[in-house]
Parts: C-alpha cells; sequence; structure tokens
C-alpha cells in the first residue's frame, strides 16, 4: 500500500498540521478522527488494515487529517461562541487548504470528496458534508452524534445560538434552501448506528437525521444495526467493509 505523510502551516489555524495519504487511486475520502484524534489514528486503530482491500484495489483513497476538538468542542474553559469560532478556524482549513491538496494529489481541479468518520469523527465528516455539498460527493458516517446540546461537549440548549450552524440537527430541519437541497438530493448519504453497549445516543441523533432527510426529499441510507453492536473499532471494521463492498464491488 502507498503511503504518505504531509504536514504544512496553517494559515487559518496558524499551526502546522499534519495528514497521512494511503492508497494510489480511487474515490478519495477526507477520513476525520475521533474526539481529540489525530492524523495517524486510523491507522493505529487498526481500520487502514481492515479496509486494505478496497485501498489496494484502487477503490478509494484515504486522506486521514487532524482535528482541532481540544480548542474546538471540547474546550471547557472557553465559552461556546468561542469553540464555535476555533471550529470555524477548522472549516476553513478543511475546505480552503484540505480538499485543495487533495484535488493537486489526485491530479483533477474539480473533484468531490466523500467525508469518512467514526463518533466524533462521524459528527464531523455529516458536518462538514451538509455545510459543503459542492465539495463533498457523499459521507460514510459510522455511530455519531449530530447534536452540540449535550453534556457530552458541556453544552445546553441554552448555548444553541452560539453553536447553531455546526449543529446539524439544529440548522437542517429549518433549511430550506433549493442550492442546498438539491445537492443534499445528488450525494450519497450512508449513516449507521448500533443499538448496543455506548451506541444510546448516537441511535437517537442518527434517527432523528433520517427523519429530517425523510420530510425533506433527501435519499440516504440510514442502516441499524442490532443489540449486539457497540460503539467500537471492531463493529466499525465491518461496518466499512460493508458500505464499501456495496458501493464499488461489482
Amino acid at each position: 500500500m502507498q503511503v504518505e505523510e504531509h504536514r504544512w502551516h496553517s494559515p487559518n489555524l496558524g499551526r502546522e498540521m499534519a495528514l497521512k495519504v494511503y492508497g494510489h487511486w480511487g474515490q478519495p475520502y477526507v477520513v476525520f478522527p475521533c474526539s481529540r484524534g489525530r492524523y495517524f489514528d486510523y491507522e493505529g486503530m487498526g481500520m487502514v488494515s481492515a479496509i486494505a482491500d478496497h485501498i489496494d484495489r484502487g477503490h478509494i483513497k484515504l486522506f486521514c487529517i487532524d482535528s482541532v476538538d481540544e480548542d474546538s468542542w471540547y474546550n471547557f474553559r472557553v465559552s461556546p461562541a468561542e469553540r464555535n469560532a476555533s471550529h470555524e478556524a477548522y472549516d476553513r482549513y478543511v475546505v480552503a487548504e484540505v480538499v485543495a491538496f487533495i484535488r493537486d494529489h489526485c491530479q483533477s481541479p474539480g473533484l468531490r470528496v466523500m467525508a469518512n468518520g467514526c463518533s466524533m469523527g462521524a459528527f464531523h465528516a455529516v458536518n462538514f458534508f451538509f455545510k459543503h455539498p459542492d465539495l463533498f460527493a457523499g459521507v460514510i458516517a459510522l455511530s455519531g452524534l449530530y447534536r452540540l446540546d449535550r453534556a457530552e461537549f458541556g453544552l445546553t440548549a441554552a448555548d444553541g445560538p452560539a453553536i447553531y450552524f455546526n449543529s446539524p440537527l439544529s440548522y437542517l430541519p429549518g433549511l430550506r434552501d433549493d442550492w442546498y437541497l438539491g445537492r443534499y438530493r445528488n450525494r450519497r448519504i450512508i449513516v449507521c448506528a448500533g443499538q448496543g453497549a455506548w451506541e444510546e445516543e448516537a441511535l437517537e441523533d442518527t434517527r432523528a437525521l433520517e427523519a429530517i432527510c425523510r420530510d425533506k426529499a433527501i435519499p440516504g441510507w440510514f442502516d441499524f444495526w442490532g443489540t449486539d453492536v457497540d460503539h467500537d473499532w471492531p463493529w466499525w471494521y465491518r461496518q466499512m467493509n460493508y458500505f464499501l463492498a456495496r458501493l464499488y464491488d461489482p
């Protein structure tokens, strides 16, 4: 497997950021790490090995990036508005720097990428997809939370206005702009949750996201796995292989 590591000083974040590329060809995926995660976690936690067949066969090409969760949603020392501002800087980094890097690396200027992640990475994947459907071809999100006003983030409904535009279950119900809706309807949306241990909130949010998409006539594959399916990597290995096989195997 072809593996590369790249890093540069991000003007949007004011720090050095790194990413790893896995594969030589195929649909590019931006992979967001789990909470407070790093760009090497997908490899370190075994996912790259678990889906290596799809990488080696040229179905997909992974671009695994760093998070700034410690400065944004998990920075309990600052106000919700400051956390949101940190995330907005990360948004600019992904949109203006990472996507441009991917297009250059793939030698395809207008290429749209897929968003992918597990747990907190699924939140980022869904949020980036719905905010930027012109840049993203779709999303595969596993076991995510899609509302920020949760105890997980130390946020409540009172903080809603400050974080509204980065909380998909908040901003999507009222979205009626055809520029967005038309693009959503022509993308590949796959969102999955189990029904086992530590999946209760992810299951709740995945069902809520499904209801919003159904109400807005946005096609999506919302898949709910069994009561034995826990919030853990071995299940995410199986889920990724399952969905990738249905997307790319003849």
